[in-house]
């Protein structure tokens, strides 16, 4: 396999995993919630919502003021969502940031052709793909413990009527940390290639 288009093709992964994730972040379809009751207008019952707002209704759009919030006047269960929440909130930003450092460093170490920075490079790639799976992982166990906090103040006939899914934003964060995962293992193989022709062309001019 040749050097370039591996390198190529970690950097597009790279650049498309960061623009994903921003996307992702920014976006407010990470949850969605639909509400079919008869008699009601569904759409003013249902809601939306992604990592910094709430949309219920066509127009009635609320911030998450995780980090504002009183906690002394929350329950136990409140406030474990609310650190849940925090956390999801730094460590995807945080992923987001340290992907912009990773893709420099990929084209340092590509136009280097060095074996040993392509594999600092990967698994640096690789443990950014740590911290976007950590952040979707919480965010799945936030919106799971939501969920059985609202099973447990709502009547179970009135279940009947909602729906809940996770929306194209969520999806989006799921994509970019698989092409971070390959952006790694991209670079990991373009230093092997470089391991190898290195050895190639030290055996010719033993050769010769």
């Amino acid at each position: 396999m040749r050097y370039g288009l591996v390198v190529l093709s970690a950097g597009f992964s790279g650049l498309l995993s960061f623009c994903l994730l921003a996307v992702s972040i920014g976006t407010d379809y990470w949850y969605i919630i639909d509400v079919n009751k008869p008699n009601y207008d569904s759409e003013e019952l249902s809601s939306y919502s992604g990592l910094w707002r709430i949309n219920e209704g066509p127009n009635r759009t609320s911030i998450i003021s995780s980090f504002s919030a009183n906690t002394s006047a929350l329950s136990e269960v409140e406030r474990h969502l609310l650190g849940l929440h925090k956390a999801v909130v730094i460590v995807l930003p945080l992923g987001l940031v340290l992907l912009v450092f990773g893709w420099i460093f990929g084209v340092v170490s590509s136009m280097a052709v060095s074996p040993k920075l392509l594999c600092g490079t990967a698994f640096y790639f690789l443990i950014c793909s740590l911290f976007t799976l950590t952040g979707v992982t919480l965010y799945i166990q936030y919106s799971n413990k939501a969920m059985d906090e609202f099973k447990r103040v709502v009547a179970p006939e009135e279940l009947a009527y909602v729906n809940v899914s996770f929306g194209w934003s969520f999806a989006l964060a799921w994509v970019s940390f698989a092409l971070e995962l390959a952006a790694g293992l991209l670079l990991l193989l373009a230093a092997k290639i470089t391991q190898m022709k290195g050895r190639y062309d030290c055996g010719v001019a033993v050769t010769l």
